[in-house]
């Protein structure tokens, strides 16, 4: 039986896993699908390519779709969020001669960490971000929002070349998903301080992505895609397919690097300094257990707000999550829906059983390290 190709483009990172898996162990050839993936050089490139036609289909950064959907930001696309493909799983570090400046601060104590670099003498800091259209930005506005005499510098580093901007001295700090701030600690150039997690413990970090258009006139696959993708996410959160998940990973094809960089991502013990133990970090990446891979609309409202959008761009941001084609598509092998597609942000501090199809559905906590909340209802 011939199979549908389709060209799905990624950036290497650990989060491109449930991507890498449904083609590797047959989740999408058993959906009758051909997935190419396309390796990217940055997010830029990557959007332009889908926006272009040449990729049928991409991981994206959360707030991606969003942006082109209400026109910011290079070529304006109505695209459409499927799922999401990952929760949290990035990291905030900066350079050792930072790290000494500013003194001991906890792991993890976003706001103990934000007292200490407001401290801090001299310029701005310089605080490298994969995309400005990305989660990693959003949250670090949020978070220094809270601390208005510290002077931050946005710098756009592709994630691959993190490290080297720390090391070259063109950042004094990163946001950046894994591994590639464990590659700046194992080269011995920064420490991690925090997650993405301790700024906002359910952040959508990457998601599937495609034209409307495209989703429109290829209905059957976009439903293949998703049922293979879901079912690859299912597999990831089973404890037990970790090294095998490290294993292909890190495979020359993938993210070509040593599978010690990969771990610590998929296991959440993260390497804070270089020799030194790891630290454990519960829910550090997510891909499928609590509703994790359900595009909530509220959350595109939440990405839309901080982008600065008004009533009306909400709105289309809500439309751009496909809560709907979600629900079409994958009610059919057995996935849990929530019984709405909207919920106040930032509200759970506990893990939370909500009304759902098939009874079962627990959330994660999602709060805001400044206790705010958002109602987009």
């Amino acid at each position: 039986m011939s199979q549908t190709v389709l060209n799905c483009g990624y950036v290497p990172l650990v989060d491109c896993a449930p991507l890498v898996i449904a083609k590797e162990l047959g989740f999408a050839g058993e959906e009758g699908l051909a997935l190419n993936l396309v390796r990217q050089p940055s997010w830029s490139a990557l959007r332009d390519m889908l926006a272009l036609g040449h990729l049928d289909v991409a991981q994206m950064l959360s707030p991606m779709p969003v942006a082109m959907s209400i026109g910011l930001g290079g070529l304006p696309a109505r695209v459409d969020t499927l799922m999401v493909l990952s929760v949290n799983g990035t990291v905030f570090g900066v350079s050792n001669d930072v790290a000494l400046d500013i003194g001991a601060v906890p792991f993890g104590d976003a706001k103990a960490l934000l007292s200490a670099l407001s401290t801090r003498k001299g310029t701005a800091l310089r605080v490298g971000v994969p995309f400005h259209y990305s989660m990693h930005r959003l949250l670090l506005s949020l978070w220094t929002s809270n601390a208005p005499d510290l002077q931050i510098e946005e710098i756009t580093v592709p994630p691959p070349r993190m490290a080297d901007a720390v090391a070259d001295g063109f950042v004094d700090a990163f946001w950046v998903g894994e591994p590639w701030g464990s590659v700046a600690v194992g080269q011995d150039v920064a420490q991690l301080m925090m997650t993405g997690k301790d700024v906002w413990q359910f952040a959508p970090e990457k998601v599937l992505a495609a034209r409307h258009d495209w989703v429109e006139g290829n209905g059957d696959a976009a439903a293949q895609l998703m049922r293979a993708v879901y079912k690859a996410s299912a597999w990831l959160d089973a404890k037990k397919n970790t090294p095998l998940a490290v294993e292909i990973l890190a495979r020359s094809e993938h993210l070509s690097m040593s599978p010690d960089l990969i771990d610590p991502a998929l296991s959440g013990d993260i390497v804070t300094k270089r020799n030194t133990a790891p630290t454990p970090v519960g829910r550090f990446l997510q891909f499928h257990k609590h509703a994790a891979t359900f595009p909530w609309r509220s959350q595109a409202a939440w990405i839309a707000s901080q982008l600065g959008a008004d009533a009306v761009g909400i709105e289309k941001a809500k439309a751009c999550f496909r809560a709907d084609l979600y629900r079409q598509n994958l009610a059919g092998i057995g996935a849990d829906m929530p019984g709405a597609s909207e919920k106040e942000e930032g509200a759970l501090h506990f893990e939370t059983a909500v009304a759902s199809s098939r009874g079962h559905m627990i959330l994660s906590p999602d709060a805001f390290f400044d206790g705010r909340t958002y109602d987009f209802s």
